[in-house]
């Protein structure tokens, strides 16, 4: 998996519309194999890029948990130090 798509549910604050835009976008480039499609496949590419983004925010909108919300601060620490310790 693309390693700059990030889990994106059950997060306080609630994930915004952008983030998820982007991680489809990354999803989209990386099955692809385009990071900027030609002028010949941008109609097919930002398609894609918006389905994506309609039933990811769908399936982000269903799922139900009865964990408590993960702290994105926290989180983010937590891939710092496990970044820290692959590349150290």
């Amino acid at each position: 998996m693309c390693r700059s798509i990030k889990p994106l549910f059950n997060f306080d604050p609630p994930v915004t519309e952008e983030e998820i835009r982007a991680a489809s976008l990354q999803f989209v480039r990386k099955i692809s194999g385009f990071h900027k499609p030609s002028k010949a496949n941008e109609d097919a590419f930002a398609g894609a890029v918006d389905e994506i983004s309609a039933i990811a925010t769908q399936l982000l909108s269903a799922l139900e948990t009865t964990a408590p919300p993960k702290n994105r601060e926290e989180e983010a620490a937590k891939a710092q130090a496990r970044a820290r310790e692959r590349f150290a």
